[in-house]
């Protein structure tokens, strides 16, 4: 069973910086896809990032140029740098994982969740 840890969210000040870490333990198969999901009170659960493990990445405008997605396949570990954080940043953050079989990407698992919140 694939299990994923968050850490790294907080408060900041608006224009701050937070890096989230999302650590995976468990059998992944080796094509594979980890992502950052945001919620914010409300609203429905958004993608923010996602790198595959060939290294194929996909932003939200809302974050391109500010937020930084990376992986260590080796630790089976993603991260997530933000930089310039607004308060519409404001929300949970959850990892995930999915798998690439048969041509799709198949979620294998989700992560408890970390709150991030920007306000001076």
């Amino acid at each position: 069973q694939v299990q994923l840890v968050e850490s790294g969210g907080g408060l900041v000040q608006p224009g701050g910086s937070l890096r989230l870490s999302c650590a995976a333990s468990g059998s992944i198969f080796s094509l594979n896809r980890m992502g950052w999901y945001r919620q914010a009170p409300g609203k429905e659960r958004e993608l923010v990032a996602r790198i595959t493990s060939l290294g194929t990445i996909n932003y939200a405008d809302s974050v391109k140029g500010r937020f930084t997605i990376s992986r260590d396949n080796d630790k089976k570990t993603v991260y997530l740098q933000m930089n310039s954080l607004k308060p519409e940043d404001t929300a949970v953050y959850y990892c995930n994982v999915e798998e690439l079989r048969d041509g799709n990407f198949n979620p294998k698992a989700w992560g408890q969740g970390t709150q991030v919140t920007v306000s001076s």
